[in-house]
This record gives structure tokens, C-alpha cells and sequence, in this order.
């Protein structure tokens, strides 16, 4: 069975920079999930880039190039894809799962700036105007990325005219998110904050785009937590609430939208 190489340097991230007795920000350490990192085997070696926006308009021969400069990795929940404390200067284009991309403070709060979702790109590229230095980078499910090095981003990604303007229309997009996450953060509620992430996580489900009733949104109350920039005992009474509301279902590590409209309402936009 074949498997892919990782660029040279990825085995540091096997090395969590806490040790082992992670601190109280510790990305998913309550997760029960393996740490364990896994090489993907696939048979086919465009099924890393397939559905991803930015490559849409290319050929299956301008695929397969870029296919195989591209090697593929898997991470479980909670694990780290990138650390201040294990810098990478790779991109990563994510196929499978969500990623999200934080800080700490000093006082040990996290700080969500984005959540990534599958089809597009993020990583330590200053090439690309993505700085990550003081940024961790974790899988909210489990992940499958495939990572290209920065002389590949240069010769196969930003020399093609049509993948650099997307790039740079993702990157604006995030730039936009952010501030919006931020303005949220400033101006609305804890439960209002709650609601909107929720909305914005089923919307950016690939299998719906949008908030409906029976939509699942995987997360646990510890992640939607830091999503929301808030304490877990804080995330789970408002859950509550709106459970006792009939807004949602909850279940282990899983929240189901039961009233879309109202939860939407609840969002203060």
C-alpha cells in the first residue's frame, strides 16, 4: 500500500510544546479521541484536491502535478496542525473536516480567529499575507490536508493566474470573517455569539449550506466554548436554555437545530 512522504519538518508537530501535563487552553485535551497521527493512503492521487475552489477550472493533467507535489496527512480531533512552538512554513489545503486557527493570551484564554472549513486553504505563508506565528492550528474533526512546501506554492499555485486570484479572494473573505468575529465579540451577548457561531457552522456544512431543522453540528461545549470566546460552564448553561427552548437537541460531542428561525433570530443580526 502506498504512502506519502511529508515535507521535511512536519515531524515536529508530533511534539506537543506542553508535555505531558497540557495546560487548561490545551487544544482538545478532553477529547477522547487518538492523538495518534496517521499517513493517508489513497489509490487516488487527485482525491486530495478534488472539490477544492481554487482548483476547479484545471485540467486532470494540471491536477496530477499538483497532486504530486502535494503529499496528504490526517490528523484527529484535537490534534495540532501547526504551533508557535513548532513553526512550519508550509500551505495547507484542507479536504476533510474543520480546522480552526487561534491565540492564546497571557493570561491562557484562547482566542478563535478563524474556523477553516473543507475546499480551501491556510498555513504559514508569509508569501500569501497569512501570518501564523503566534497562532495554533487544531482539528475540530478529524482532518485531511494535503501540504505543499513554499517553493511549490510559488512554482504550482501563485504562477497560475487563475489559482493566485483565488487565493487572494480567500484571504480577503478571512479578513472580512475576522472582523466580523470580532465585532461580535465586542457588541454581542454571550448568547447572541452562540447562536451566530452555530449558524455560521451549519451554513458552512458541505452537506446542506444552510441552517435548517435536523441540521447536526459536531462539537463538543468545551470547543463552541473558545469559539465564542466564553467559559464551558457559560457555553453549556445557554445551550441549555435553548435546548429547554426547543431551539436545539443536544448529544454527546453533537448539537441538532430544532427551530431554525428562532435560532437565527437569536442571533441579533
Amino acid at each position: 500500500m502506498a504512502s506519502y512522504c511529508l515535507t521535511e519538518g512536519l515531524d515536529a508537530l508530533n511534539r506537543q510544546p506542553w508535555g505531558e501535563r497540557p495546560p487548561p487552553w490545551a487544544p482538545g485535551r478532553r477529547e477522547e479521541a487518538s492523538r495518534m497521527e496517521r499517513l493517508a493512503a489513497e489509490p487516488d492521487k487527485l482525491w486530495c484536491l478534488s472539490e477544492v475552489d481554487i482548483f476547479r477550472d484545471l485540467s486532470d493533467q494540471e491536477m496530477q502535478v499538483i497532486a504530486d507535489n502535494a503529499p496528504m496527512r490526517t490528523y484527529a480531533a484535537g490534534e495540532l496542525l501547526f504551533s508557535p512552538h513548532n513553526p512550519v512554513e508550509v500551505l495547507f489545503i484542507l479536504k476533510r473536516g474543520r480546522v480552526r486557527v487561534f491565540r492564546i493570551s497571557g493570561d491562557g484564554r484562547a482566542l478563535t480567529t478563524a474556523i477553516i472549513s473543507p475546499g480551501t486553504i491556510f498555513g504559514e505563508m508569509v508569501l500569501l499575507g497569512q501570518h501564523m506565528y503566534d497562532n495554533f492550528a487544531e482539528a475540530l474533526d478529524e482532518a485531511v490536508v494535503c501540504v505543499m512546501s513554499r517553493a511549490d506554492v510559488h512554482r504550482f499555485l501563485l504562477a497560475d493566474q487563475r489559482i493566485a486570484i483565488r487565493i487572494a479572494e480567500i484571504l480577503g473573505q478571512r479578513l472580512v470573517d475576522m472582523e466580523r468575529r470580532f465585532t461580535d465579540t465586542v457588541f454581542k451577548s454571550v448568547p447572541q455569539r452562540i447562536a451566530a457561531t452555530l449558524a455560521m457552522l451549519a451554513r458552512q456544512s458541505p452537506r446542506s449550506g444552510f441552517l435548517a431543522r435536523g441540521q447536526q453540528i459536531t462539537l463538543t461545549h468545551e470547543q463552541l466554548a473558545a469559539l465564542v470566546g466564553t467559559s464551558r460552564e457559560t457555553a453549556t448553561k445557554v445551550l441549555g436554555e435553548f435546548a429547554d427552548n426547543g431551539l436545539l437537541r443536544l448529544g454527546r460531542g453533537r448539537i441538532t437545530v430544532l427551530d431554525a428561525a428562532r435560532l437565527d433570530a437569536e442571533t441579533g443580526t
